[in-house]
């Protein structure tokens, strides 16, 4: 069997890493640089490898194509491989064809990276065997290679999903939807649903899709589906029988057996954290774990980097990062949340945003807004009309300066950039990285 391997980053050395084990034949081919801690794990593998090319012809030979998600499925590359008839999977579709662990896997298109390493952290404090993979973590495939997980919690993403055949989680949650890489999906909103409804694909009547029955999308889809997994709902706006909700005060379970928690309780802020504590909630019962323990772990579990991150208090002005909103929803989401007058930094990247859904927010919420990238004219356009006080800058050095100058004693500085980071920084993280740098010089 010869396996081909697109992408030489997490996803893809781990891949490396199952094939090579497998007795698989394993090339892996990269448009872009390899880093060196990944180039020295191929070599000690003793796999075949490139960079800054593709070669057609080995490429082309292959029995089973392996995919980095970062490689849009209308690549020229992709487009010759889906031609040849060439299986093509995804690094999480790869992995769960060797291994028998139940799969709780988590999409939507904003939350999952929380509901995820939520998950995780109750099933880890109840003393499960469970590893934690997909977009989070150690690549799912090398732990497969070389642990022997009885479960696993993966964040799982559209792109993953568009490269499945026959991945099927015995849990799948859709946490909720918005438009969000559009300009991957023919700017189709429906397009996209679709692509992460894939996740419910292979799924029958011995497995359980948790489903935010607010979403209207989700609602719309699922009318249309005829899908044969047990489906269950959580709502914030709805007692439900069947499923979990929340009132104004408490959180409520009714699935296997009845859970009840007070929202104040909670270890994360935010009405968005009470939907994704629902969400994580349903899928605890589902694996029996008692009231006990989940109320625990819901008390105790700490956000997660670069998603509403407090960075530091400095002169009674209070810095936050959430690099990893990366569109508007998960943005209307963070200045949702804000108590105080927010400076917001918003820019990058654009993948096609309406920014009408926060404008109200921005206007109510915002006293000031500091546009981040190379190119911000489409944010300044639209909200200038909004807003008396916005600021073009292309560095985290000036943006932070200029929040600096402009906060005072009461007021939050916001970076929820609304958009993707690859216009100036090599990811949300490294994005959210250099502002916790700059707010942190701000001290001394």
């Amino acid at each position: 069997m010869k396996v081909v391997i697109l992408g030489g980053g997490e996803s893809g050395v781990g891949a490396a890493y199952l094939a090579k084990k497998k007795g698989f034949e394993v090339f892996v081919s990269d448009m872009g640089e390899i880093r060196d801690n990944y180039k020295k794990e191929l070599q000690d593998l003793g796999v075949d490898f490139e960079e800054r090319q593709h070669s057609e012809d080995r490429i082309l030979s292959a029995d089973w194509v392996i995919k980095s998600p970062g490689i849009p499925k209308k690549a020229d590359i992709v487009l010759k491989i889906k031609n040849k008839n060439i299986r093509l999977s995804s690094e999480i579709e790869f992995a769960s064809e060797f291994t028998d662990a139940k799969i709780i896997a988590i999409t939507g298109s904003n939350g999952k990276t929380t509901t995820t390493s939520l998950i995780y952290y109750i099933l880890k404090e109840d003393g499960f065997n469970v590893g934690l993979g997909g977009n989070i973590g150690k690549s799912f495939a090398k732990q497969v290679a070389e642990d022997n997980f009885d479960y696993y919690v993966l964040e799982v993403s559209s792109f993953q999903l568009d490269d499945i055949q026959t991945f099927r989680p015995y849990i799948s949650l859709l946490l909720n939807l918005s438009k969000d890489h559009l300009d991957q999906y023919n700017y189709n909103y429906e397009e996209y649903a679709l692509a992460k409804f894939r996740i419910t694909e292979n799924q029958n009547e011995q497995n359980f899709f948790i489903y935010n029955k607010d979403d209207e999308m989700s609602q719309r889809i699922l009318d249309k589906l005829d899908l044969k997994v047990k489906k269950v709902p959580f709502s914030m706006t709805e007692s439900l029988d069947y499923g979990a909700y929340a009132t104004d005060n408490d959180i409520s379970v009714n699935t296997n057996e009845h859970f009840e928690m007070k929202i104040d309780e909670l270890s994360l802020l935010g009405k968005h954290n009470v939907a994704n504590s629902l969400a994580a909630s349903i899928a605890s019962k589902l694996l029996n774990i008692s009231n006990e323990s989940i109320r625990n772990s819901l008390m105790t579990f700490q956000a997660v980097e670069h998603r509403l991150e407090n960075v530091a208090d400095i002169q009674g002005v209070r810095y936050i990062n959430d690099s990893k909103a990366t569109n508007v929803n998960a943005t209307y989401f963070a200045l949702e949340s804000m108590k105080q007058p927010t400076i917001w930094i918003v820019g990058g990247k654009d993948k096609g945003n309406d920014y009408t859904e926060i404008e109200e927010l921005v206007k109510k919420k915002v006293k000031a807004i500091v546009c981040l990238g190379v190119d911000n004219q489409k944010i300044i356009d639209f909200f200038k009309n909004d807003k008396e006080q916005i600021y073009d800058t292309s560095s985290m050095e000036d943006a932070v300066k200029v929040c600096s100058q402009l906060a005072e004693e009461g007021d939050t500085v916001l970076l929820s950039p609304c958009c993707a980071s690859f216009d100036l920084f090599n990811g949300y993280e490294d994005r959210g990285n250099q502002f916790k740098q700059e707010v942190l010089k701000l001290e001394k």
